[in-house]
């Protein structure tokens, strides 16, 4: 409780609270008669006193009351008993007595238990008021800070009064959505107008006393979110001596005014080209960006949120086009900037969750879950002009050439040294091309000796089972062509310096490379130096793929939802698969939409979200957006074909060719040098004698 001692004339003396919890509740009797005893709307908060002099602080170990003295308090016994009423507010029944100290020495604070607050404002000093108001502040801080929920009941008819504390305590970030506010004034409703844009935003409830008419009677007020300004607040519920409270509308003391805006206000949205957002409309410029409508998965989950809380929206474009960093002024650009200056009421987004953003705006439940991976080109499907070398491995053709020599050599030595021969005598040479013949399956004479035709056979069966293996690999790589996907792992982009990479301008990636200290990330930080890593922005993508990626020297690092997107964008577009994703994901990261700092609109969003998400929802729209979103998903990278081979695809067998026919023009003339040499030497024998 927070009370203005200057209009309520509470007595600055020794503090009082925290009852123990042997004493006895105080008797109903009791309650309204006018003494200063009332009851305490609090949670998870500790017995605590402030006053002019003295801070005292009690701790409470549970639910408890606190006794204030008082003078003049006119209007006691309407206050307890809409403390009475006000039940709903109330985890447990708080007990009452009196607990006198007066130690100076400030105790810790815990949680459960009430606490008590005075703040001075009939003092001349008015730096003095302000720092006492902040001192409070600061206290109901520090209690917030050990409480789930809190309730914040401030008394005064001081309309600057409620003014400096409700805007202190927005600005230290005390009115979030879990904190009630109830605030208790005998100011005439029309003096609080002032105050409308704020209460309509926080989860508070006005209660005002009046004392024109004979009996008490107390109002209870409800501003609603984006309630044109000057209309009255709704009241829920009115009090009297007599009927006690009794509610006026359907709506509970602290509603949840934002599950469902009652006034149907149009809301600014910010969001920029990318899968999700598809431009529809041309943009139009205006004093805070570009107003465009967009199609696709996001607007689809926009329609939903606004038909459940019932707001219409449109677009507004940043005009740097970035999702948002800081900048080095830490100023914020991009749509988060937007959002954070709450230029928009929401940021639609999705945008990718991070601490850095965090800290300035609030995000909503995730919507997806996803992870970065590599966008590459394909290699093209064509035949190897060297592929008849490919059925058999370097190894084989060796083993081949070698057991051919070895065979020969072996057959040559025994025919010519340990058999006696009964037909001519064959060369070395004659005997390998026997051999060769057998290999390159041609005719040859059957031989003589028994021996020979063993070693014959040997050899006729080796060389059968490895023609026929060289003869179906041959096919099989004429027929089925491999396509080359190289880069499946960042290190393979990392240790290739002929491509250069291509990530997201202005997304939260950016902050994190910069940040890492070593490993792989800070070695991708390090290419952007030598001109190996390149910012662009999501709109650009489309025409980057189509050029710089499809060129097959830069690579996009991007997160798989819209990569599968850009598969299926070229595959209606083209009808093949000309790119393909790497196989490792990495940096696993979550889309939210995002709202201003403390924004009561976030809550009423995840409920919705959630509900969305567990039925599937968004999976099924980014689905019908994109008909062939998984037709190049994992394409095969072996692929068979059938049609004719061209030039380009046989010319290195031509090139044997042409060398063999070299080959054995040298060796024609190197003949016809040993042939005619002799013939010379007989010609002219005085020629040669030395």
């Amino acid at each position: 409780m927070v009370a203005d001692c200057g209009k309520w004339n509470m007595a600055p003396g020794p503090a009082r609270g925290g009852a123990p919890a042997h004493e006895k509740p105080m008797p109903k009797e009791e309650r309204g008669q006018g003494g200063g005893r009332g009851r305490l709307w609090s949670e998870e908060v500790v017995a605590h006193v402030e006053s002019e002099r003295e801070v005292v602080v009690h701790e409470s170990p549970g639910p408890s009351t606190v006794q204030l003295s008082s003078e003049e308090v006119q209007v006691g016994a309407a206050v307890q008993v809409i403390e009475e009423e006000l039940e709903t507010v109330i985890q447990a029944m708080l007990q009452s007595t009196e607990v006198e100290s007066h130690s100076e020495q400030e105790p810790e604070i815990r949680a459960g238990g009430a606490g008590i607050f005075e703040a001075i404002t009939n003092c001349s000093d008015c730096e003095k008021k302000d720092f006492h108001l902040l001192l409070v502040v600061e206290k109901i801080m520090q209690l917030q800070q050990i409480s789930s929920y809190m309730t914040v009941v401030v008394m005064s008819d001081d309309s600057a009064f409620l003014a400096a504390f409700v805007e202190l305590s927005l600005k230290l970030h005390i009115l979030v959505w879990s904190t009630r506010l109830l605030i208790v004034t005998r100011s005439h409703i029309k003096e609080l107008q002032d105050h409308q844009a704020i209460l309509s935003k926080t989860n508070s409830v006005l209660v005002v006393i009046n004392e024109d008419t004979a009996n008490a009677r107390c109002s209870v007020y409800v501003y609603l979110p984006y309630s044109p300004r000057g209309v009255k607040p709704l009241q829920v519920a009115s009090w009297t001596p007599h009927r006690g409270l009794v509610f006026t509308s359907s709506l509970p003391l602290f509603p949840d005014k934002f599950s469902k805006l009652f006034h149907g206000p149009k809301l600014l949205l910010t969001a920029e080209e990318n899968i999700f957002n598809k431009i529809k409309t041309p943009s139009t410029k205006t004093s805070t960006g570009s107003k465009v409508q967009f199609r696709g998965s996001g607007p689809q989950l926009v329609d939903y949120l606004s038909e459940a809380l019932n707001f219409s929206y449109s677009y507004v474009r940043p005009p740097d086009g970035e999702g948002g960093i800081k900048l080095n002024n830490g100023s914020w650009s991009g749509m988060v900037g937007m959002v954070m200056r709450q230029e928009v009421d929401i940021g639609a987004g999705p945008y990718m969750i991070d601490r850095w953003r965090a800290e300035v705006v609030d995000f909503t439940v995730p919507i997806l879950i996803d992870y970065w991976r590599i966008l590459a080109a394909r290699g093209r499907p064509e035949v190897d002009p060297w592929g008849f070398l490919f059925p058999l491995t370097p190894l084989v053709w060796a083993a081949i050439l070698a057991a051919l020599m070895v065979l020969a050599t072996l057959v040559f030595l025994m025919s010519s040294s340990v058999f006696n021969r009964i037909h001519e005598q064959r060369n070395w040479l004659q005997v390998t091309f026997v051999y060769v013949r057998i290999l390159l399956q041609q005719d040859m004479a059957v031989p003589i000796c028994w021996w020979e035709r063993v070693m014959l056979l040997v050899w006729i069966m080796v060389t059968l089972v490895l023609t026929r293996s060289y003869a179906g690999n041959l096919m099989a790589l004429l027929a089925v062509r491999h396509i080359s996907q190289p880069y499946q792992t960042l290190r393979d982009v990392v240790d290739d310096p002929s491509v250069t990479m291509i990530w997201s301008k202005g997304s939260a990636v950016g902050p994190y490379l910069k940040s890492a200290e070593s490993g792989i990330y800070r070695d991708i930080a390090d290419a952007e130096k030598v001109g190996r890593l390149i910012w662009k922005a999501h709109p650009q993508f489309p025409e980057v793929i189509d050029t710089l990626v499809r060129r097959g020297d830069h690579v996009l690092i991007e997160v798989d939802t819209p990569i599968r997107d850009y598969l299926a964008q070229d595959f209606t577009k083209t009808g093949q698969c000309y790119f393909y994703e790497s196989r490792e994901e990495f940096l696993k990261i979550m889309f939210a939409m995002i709202g201003p700092k403390d924004s009561p609109l976030v809550p009423a969003l995840n409920k919705r979200i959630m509900s969305m998400t567990e039925a599937g929802l968004f999976f099924q729209w980014l689905k019908i957006e994109e008909k062939n979103s998984t037709t190049c998903y994992r394409a095969p990278n072996k692929i068979t074909v059938n049609m004719a081979l061209s030039i380009s695809n046989v010319w290195g067998m031509f090139v044997i060719l042409i060398m063999g026919y070299f080959l054995s023009v040298c060796v024609f003339c190197l003949e016809l040098l040993i042939h005619r040499l002799p013939q010379q030497v007989q010609k002219f024998p005085h020629e040669h004698n030395f």
